[in-house]
């Protein structure tokens, strides 16, 4: 996979440090603009918000899902957060993760069935897509919820394309338990071994769980961690024997700081590595780069080095949220004598987790480890 990202991706890349005002040339972008309008090869803004990445080896391309919000911005509750009234799923295919084509809507909402998950008047957000090799079906995970969040529950649909249509299956509450902002992961450790991660019991610990073999339900084995932590848009990465999680505070639609924990099993436990952002200004680490996280993509080829996708959400038009992605780099403990002796739960705190800053920025930024 690491050749071919190469082979679309060694185009001539050009740093800048300065910020464009004008939306960026569809067609002629040749780097990653941070909160800059983006456009798909269509010239139209990119509306796939809260997402995730799939690599689809069959027919290699990057294949990016996310909320559809291209509709006014509502408050209709004072007491509950802003939102669009529900269009679906976005699906949108590239070759070299900055070009994008649209491919749709690939799950979309029933305006008819009041009673339905998928209704427009109820809540569908972060959706993230494997692909199970057993079974050749490309399946989706989302979070379905009430107006109020009441509701709280994990939804499943399945495709035999990546580009759908995704037929959707129902919605559960894992393990008996609330789920609200949720991800899942395939463990690239363990073969056919697949985990959601997703906040529940009032946001206030997140539940980390396996899914069955054909990625559709949940089996048995969960655990509960980061209690009373309130931790949510929670973002799993593995590097090197070692599995971290990315998370945001609780504060709607607001930035808040990010945490990255480390743990040497999916299962725990997990160990805070503090925030990992760098550079720009103490207030934007803070609020992480004013955005929130919604998937850490592995960049192939080069170990250790991966994008943090983010959110910029704008509360008054959600239409108008920008995407944050950003260089993330982990830096493995030192070798040396000391470290050898030291058992490795110890070793994994010495490991260091970069979210680094740039207005402009290209992959070849990632092959240079940044100054702390």
């Amino acid at each position: 996979m690491g050749s071919v990202l190469l082979t679309y991706v060694c185009i001539i890349w050009i740093f800048s440090s300065s910020a464009l005002e004008a939306p960026l040339d569809y067609l002629t972008q040749q780097s990653f603009h941070p909160g800059e309008e983006w456009l798909d090869t269509g010239a139209k803004p990119i509306q796939a918000h809260g997402g995730g990445i799939l690599y689809d080896e069959k027919s290699m391309l990057f294949y990016w899902y996310g909320e559809n919000k291209d509709g006014p911005t509502l408050q209709p509750d004072p007491r509950y957060p802003a939102r669009v009234e529900v269009i679906g799923i976005s699906c949108y295919s590239s070759k070299d993760l900055l070009h994008w084509t649209n491919e749709g809507v690939v799950l979309k909402a029933d305006a008819d069935s009041p009673d339905s998950d998928l209704h427009s008047s109820r809540v569908m957000e972060r959706p993230k897509v494997l692909y199970n090799k057993k079974s050749g079906e490309y399946v989706m995970w989302i979070h379905i919820d009430s107006r109020d969040y009441s509701a709280a529950r994990a939804g499943v649909a399945w495709a035999s394309s990546p580009t759908g249509p995704f037929q959707f299956l129902g919605s559960v509450r894992p393990h008996n338990h609330e789920s609200r902002d949720l991800t899942v992961f395939e463990d690239p450790a363990h073969e056919g071994l697949a985990w959601m991660v997703y906040s529940s019991e009032n946001n206030m610990v997140l539940h980390v769980g396996v899914l069955s073999e054909d990625y559709r339900r949940l089996n048995g084995t969960w655990v509960r961690t980061m209690i009373n932590q309130q931790r949510e848009a929670p973002s799993p990465f593995y590097h090197n024997g070692r599995y971290f999680l990315l998370t945001s505070g609780c504060t709607g639609w607001a930035p808040n700081q990010a945490e990255v924990h480390v743990a040497n099993s999916m299962l725990g436990p997990w160990h805070s590595l503090g925030d990992p952002t760098r550079g720009g200004t103490k207030e934007a680490r803070e609020k992480t780069f004013w955005s929130q996280a919604s998937f850490v993509m592995p960049v192939p080829g080069l170990p250790g080095r991966f994008i943090m996708m983010g959110d910029r959400w704008n509360e008054q038009d959600l239409r108008e949220s920008r995407y944050v992605w950003l260089p993330l780099w982990v830096q493995d403990p030192p070798n040396n004598e000391l470290m050898a002796q030291m058992k490795a739960s110890d070793k994994m705190l010495w490991t260091s987790v970069i979210v680094g800053w740039f207005d402009h920025w290209n992959l070849d930024e990632l092959q240079k480890f940044p100054l702390a």
